[in-house]
């Protein structure tokens, strides 16, 4: 049965506010709850990160005092939504542990977007960036199994593989060729809008937690890596925040936003295996749907338009996490060599990207690669994680 937001009740916002008691949720269990309903916990903690903080650059270029008042109570109501999704995960996992699982999102929510995408130019952009999460998953399984002493199958289980992608130290690009052409408002799809604000969103928050998490290791070569991949992410984020179409107006990229927390809130209720996880999806579905409400009248305020014109009649099917194992092998078959140049993308290495290697790289061999040496000269072998087949071989980029 379709499923259209602008047309349910949700709990009215006077009733939103949760008690202490209420936000404080039992995490779940790390070595008993299925892998993807911790990328589910991952996925909707940036999904509200970003509403948070897209809420607060609107409040701070609106002019009027009493929408501004209702942004700041949508807004405290995504804050305690995104404190009760976070809190979810175990007190007991480490940062490198927790790292691991934002990699296994990025590589899994990606690779389902790609597949699903409908337009090819958004859709090579997805195939691009996950090549580059996969090998970042490579590289911190080899850090974590020399660091911890543990193998990454403990957290992604049998779900996602782990094995070299696009070579990390490949990923540092002019930062001119990190921005994309965006989409075209008028013309594209409601579901490439959702997918866009999903995937940056996701990225977004993997950027803020490295940034934040890096410096907390005493080990040199941890520090290092996070730096490193801490860098990468940022271009990602640029790759990705720029398919959205700047000409969109503040009042209709909130109500793109507000459909989206439904239509993940949503996807995730109908795909959650742990109950007590599903519970917090139902509820904050109910929740998102009067914030929907909410910023559809201001669209129809400020933009005069109706919300019918942007959005879709009805949820697409639901985002799902599932192995991609095939489809990622199938890409790192054909497009492990592939960079960026401008908006579009190249098999060869151009002088931008030649020159920013040389000068990121500074003559010295990068963590990403010293930390899968390291790893070999203390275990004999480097971490993998194959479920199937041989690895297959790709092309590396040279000068």
């Amino acid at each position: 049965m379709s499923f259209d937001p602008l047309q349910e009740r949700g709990i009215p916002l006077d009733e939103q506010l949760r008690t202490w008691r209420e936000l404080n949720v039992t995490p779940i269990d790390p070595d008993a709850a299925d892998p993807y309903t911790r990328c589910r916990i991952i996925t909707m903690n940036g999904i509200e990160v970003e509403a948070v903080m897209f809420s607060h650059h609107l409040a701070r270029h609106c002019a009027d005092l009493e929408v501004e008042r209702q942004l700041a109570r949508v807004r405290y109501i995504e804050a305690q939504q995104q404190k009760a999704v976070n809190w979810l995960l175990p007190g007991s996992s480490s940062v490198l542990e927790t790292t691991i699982a934002y990699e296994q999102v990025a590589v899994d929510l990606t690779a389902w977007v790609a597949r699903m995408e409908p337009d090819p130019y958004l859709k090579q952009a997805y195939q691009f960036g996950v090549l580059e999460d996969f090998d970042h998953l490579y590289r911190y399984a080899n850090l974590y199994e020399m660091i911890e002493r543990r193998k990454a199958e403990k957290i992604v289980g049998q779900l996602t593989e782990v094995m070299p992608g696009r070579p990390t130290y490949q990923h540092h690009r002019d930062p001119i060729d990190n921005v994309r052409r965006p989409y075209e408002r008028r013309e594209t799809e409601p579901l490439s809008r959702l997918h866009a604000l999903t995937i940056m969103a996701a990225e977004q928050q993997t950027m803020n937690f490295y940034m934040n998490v890096g410096p907390t290791y005493m080990e040199p070569i941890a520090r290092q890596l996070y730096q490193e991949i801490g860098l990468i992410e940022e271009e990602h984020v640029t790759h990705y925040e720029s398919l959205v179409d700047p000409g969109e107006s503040w009042w209709e990229m909130l109500l793109n936003h507000e459909y989206n927390e439904c239509y993940l809130y949503h996807s995730f209720m109908e795909t959650e295996s742990e109950p007590k996880v599903r519970a917090i999806w139902e509820l904050h579905l109910m929740m998102e749907l009067e914030h929907l409400r909410l910023a559809a009248e201001l669209f129809k305020r400020f933009d005069g338009r109706d919300p019918d014109q942007v959005l879709a009649p009805a949820l697409p099917p639901p985002v799902t996490f599932e192995p991609n194992k095939g489809y990622l092998r199938d890409l790192l078959t054909t497009q492990v060599d592939v960079t960026t140049l401008g908006t579009g993308y190249v098999r060869e290495a151009h002088e931008r990207f030649t020159r920013m290697q040389e000068a990121i790289m500074g003559g010295e061999q990068p963590p990403s690669e010293r930390v899968i040496e390291h790893n070999r000269a203390i275990n004999g072998r480097e971490y993998r994680l194959e479920t199937e087949g041989p690895h297959p071989v790709g092309v590396r980029l040279t000068p």
